[in-house]
C-alpha cells in the first residue's frame, strides 16, 4: 500500500476524523451533512445484518469485521451469537468500539478487537465483512486489499464501496470545490466490474448485490461467496 495514503488515514482517524465520525456514528447533534451520512451508513450496516440473519445461523459464526469503526456491525453480529474479531486502524477508533461493547454486551467471550490495518490482519473465517474502508485508497491499494481478505474469507466475503459512475464523478468534482474544514481525506470511487474481476480472480462469484443512495452517501455493496 501507498505509504502515504495509509499514514493519512491513520493519523486522521485518530485526530479529528475521530470526533467527526464518532459524532456521525453515534446518536448525538450533528449538522445536516453528517446527518445525511450516518442514516446512509447506518442503511448499509442493516441491509447487511439483514442479509446475515436471513440466514438464521449466525450463532457460533466466525466473522472478521475489517475497519470496524466504532462497532456498528460488529456489536449486533455479536450479540446475535457470531464469534466476531473486529479490528480497526485507528486506535481511538477500537478504544470507543471496545467500550460500547462493553456497555452493551459486558465481558463477552465471542467479540474481539485488534488494532490493525487490513494488509496485516490474519486468521480465517467464514465470513470476511469490509465496509465504508475501501473509500480511502486508490485502486491499486484496493485491489491488493481485496485480494488480502479475500484469502481470509474461507466461504464468504462482503464488501462496500464508492461507485464510480459519471454521475458520481461529477458530483465529487463539483465537491472539491467547496472542501470544507472536515474533508480532510482523499475520497477513492471504484469500478464496479473492476470489484467483481478481482474476486473473480481470487475464486469468488457475486451472489448478491445492494445499493445505498441518500444525497451525500453512496455505497455499493457485494456479497460474494467462494466457489
Amino acid at each position: 500500500m501507498n505509504l502515504n495514503d495509509k499514514t493519512i488515514v491513520k493519523d486522521y482517524f485518530n485526530a479529528s476524523g475521530f470526533e467527526r465520525w464518532q459524532r456521525i456514528y453515534g446518536d448525538g447533534e450533528v449538522n445536516k451533512v453528517q446527518r445525511d451520512i450516518r442514516v446512509g451508513h447506518q442503511q448499509t450496516i442493516d441491509t447487511v445484518l439483514e442479509w446475515l440473519k436471513a440466514e438464521d445461523n449466525l450463532k457460533g459464526l466466525s466473522v472478521c469485521d475489517a475497519g470496524c469503526g466504532v462497532g456498528s456491525l460488529s456489536i449486533p453480529l455479536a450479540q446475535g451469537g457470531a464469534q466476531v474479531f473486529a479490528s480497526d486502524i485507528s486506535e481511538k477508533m477500537v478504544t470507543e468500539a471496545q467500550s460500547q461493547a462493553k456497555a452493551l454486551l459486558g465481558e463477552s467471550s465471542n467479540l474481539t478487537f485488534a488494532v490493525s490495518d487490513l494488509e496485516n490482519l490474519t486468521g480465517k473465517y467464514h465470513t470476511v465483512i469490509c465496509l465504508d474502508v475501501l473509500i480511502h485508497y486508490p485502486d491499486w491499494d484496493m485491489e491488493q486489499m481485496v485480494v488480502h481478505l479475500a484469502s481470509m474469507a474461507q466461504s464468504r466475503l462482503i464488501l462496500s464501496f464508492a461507485p464510480k459512475t459519471l454521475v458520481l464523478s461529477v458530483l465529487k468534482k463539483i465537491g472539491e470545490f467547496f472542501p470544507g474544514p472536515s474533508k480532510t481525506t482523499r475520497a477513492y470511487q471504484h469500478r464496479e466490474t473492476d470489484m467483481i474481476r478481482i474476486l473473480k480472480d481470487n475464486g469468488f462469484t457475486v451472489k448478491r448485490t445492494g445499493m445505498t443512495s441518500t444525497r451525500f452517501y453512496y455505497s455499493r455493496i457485494l456479497e460474494a461467496t467462494r466457489g
